[in-house]
């Protein structure tokens, strides 16, 4: 398989996203750092409307399903609404951005919908501030993958 590609699946990950395709598109396969960001920001935002379809469509219901999916959703909307809803209530926009832009674990396009649902914020408005989060993200992980590839040069 092509490394674009695989470049590509990987930012399509619920757990990866930039983080993971980003270094390993740089890192791995020695690919142009340009090419990288836009196959990663392509493969990370490429889910996102039918992830905020779905959850619209459905998330309801498997939310309160008594098996480990709706476990997991239930646990995972707790988390968002405990430690985000406040903001995102109170700044809205700006907050899921910030929610996407932070490139830590749990955090990112899929965690972004599913506070975009759990939060009611209009799909619509919800798809523009996962997508501005993502370019954001975007950024950080490749400067912070190529500055840790310059100094790993260094030593």
């Amino acid at each position: 398989m092509p490394d674009e590609l695989l470049t590509f699946l990987a930012a399509m990950t619920p757990l990866g996203e930039l983080r993971l395709s980003i270094p390993l598109g740089i890192g791995e396969y020695d690919l142009a750092w340009p090419l990288v960001l836009a196959l990663s920001i392509a493969g990370n935002m490429l889910p996102v409307p039918f992830l905020l379809w779905a959850l619209r469509t459905v998330g309801g219901r498997v939310e309160r399903m008594e098996n480990v999916l709706g476990l997991l959703l239930r646990w995972r909307t707790r988390r968002i609404e405990a430690r985000w809803g406040e903001r995102i209530r109170r700044r809205g926009f700006p907050a899921i951005v910030l929610l996407v832009a932070i490139p830590l674990p749990l955090t990112g396009a899929w965690t972004g919908s599913l506070a975009v649902w759990a939060l009611g914020v209009p799909p619509a408005r919800g798809l523009l501030a996962i997508g501005t989060g993502i370019v954001i993200a975007g950024a950080i992980v490749s400067a912070l993958t190529l500055a840790g590839i310059e100094l790993i040069k260094l030593l």
